[in-house]
């Protein structure tokens, strides 16, 4: 019975995850604005280089595993100042692969202490479903015979659609604030004539902050960072405390959801590495040990040009 119960869990999982998001869910958001939010892209004087891989609720087959690699980069045209980049993600769901791939652009001014940046994102997601053998290795027991469901693809499958999205992004030396509107356009991945997948529109709001400690090395660095896709919400709220420029620790509270242990290291100029570990407050807690996200990050001189600006990021200082 508790397999029956497991793989109908799975399956739940598996297509719940391909009808209900592109989103990549990520605990150590604070230190990727740009995988949510186009208008971000730029926002350190340097280049940089992210990486995220991401396992999610260990302990049970197939319930997901995520990679993102991004690269952006400020620039300036004449006497403005601008942001690009490239994103690409991953996501491998039971027998689900999720991708999304981007070009990313912002436009920057100059506000009171800090700078606004008016940002758009263009590319497509594409959803595919490995139909092949390992379709047989799903079993509901009496309940469904996966492998005679003639509504399920018994070969490789996938689907491609156009996507955009919007941003605004606010940062100054000591503090940023964005929002965001994901997959605007609604886009509609179809299999043939008869399935298709629709994507809801995403609303992004994040913010932090950061707060020297007086007459010490220490920095607090709350943030936090709101989504929906207006049929579900998504709250996670963060205390992060970096010491000496160098190592940072802190705590997460995703609403219903789970409890974040955050770590991580400046390991040399311009070179972080930070892991993430996800406790589940839900009752995913009795089949999973929780998930597992590991970032890095490279920054390195931008030397195509001079910008006006005269800080650097304030999520990485």
């Amino acid at each position: 019975m508790k397999k029956v119960v497991l793989s109908l869990l799975l399956l739940l999982i598996c297509i719940g995850s391909a009808y209900s998001q592109f989103n990549a869910q990520l605990s150590q958001y604070m230190f990727h604005n740009a995988s949510f939010n186009p208008a971000a892209v730029g926002e350190d004087e340097m280049i940089q280089i992210t990486g995220q891989h991401r396992i999610q609720w260990l302990g049970i087959p197939n319930a997901g595993r995520t990679t993102v690699f991004s690269i952006n980069s400020p620039f300036k045209l004449q006497k403005t100042n601008h942001g690009a980049g490239f994103i690409f993600v991953n996501e491998k769901i039971g027998q689900f692969t999720n991708q999304t791939a981007h070009l990313q652009y912002a436009y920057k001014k100059h506000l009171n202490e800090g700078v606004l940046s008016i940002g758009t994102n263009i590319g497509f997601v594409s959803l595919g479903f490995n139909g092949g053998d390992s379709i047989h290795q799903i079993s509901i027991g009496d309940y469904h015979d996966i492998a005679g469901d003639p509504e399920i693809p018994k070969t490789g499958v996938a689907g491609i659609s156009f996507d955009l999205g919007l941003g605004v992004f606010y940062s100054t030396p000591t503090l940023y604030a964005g929002i965001s509107y994901l997959h605007l356009n609604n886009p509609v991945v179809r299999w043939g004539d008869l399935t298709e997948f629709k994507q809801n529109s995403s609303f992004f709001i994040t913010g932090g902050y950061n707060w020297t400690l007086p007459d010490t090395k220490y920095v607090f660095k709350p943030s936090t960072l709101f989504k929906t896709d207006f049929s579900t919400l998504q709250l996670d709220v963060t205390a992060r405390m970096e010491y000496d420029n160098k190592y940072w620790g802190g705590l997460s509270y995703r609403i219903q959801d789970a409890v974040v242990f955050l770590a991580g290291i400046n390991i040399s100029e311009g070179f972080s590495l930070g892991y993430s570990y996800d406790l589940p407050t839900s009752k995913i807690i009795t089949v999973s040990s929780g998930s597992h996200e590991i970032i890095l990050l490279y920054s390195f001189e931008y030397v195509l040009g001079k910008r006006t600006s005269k800080y650097k990021s304030i999520r990485i200082l």
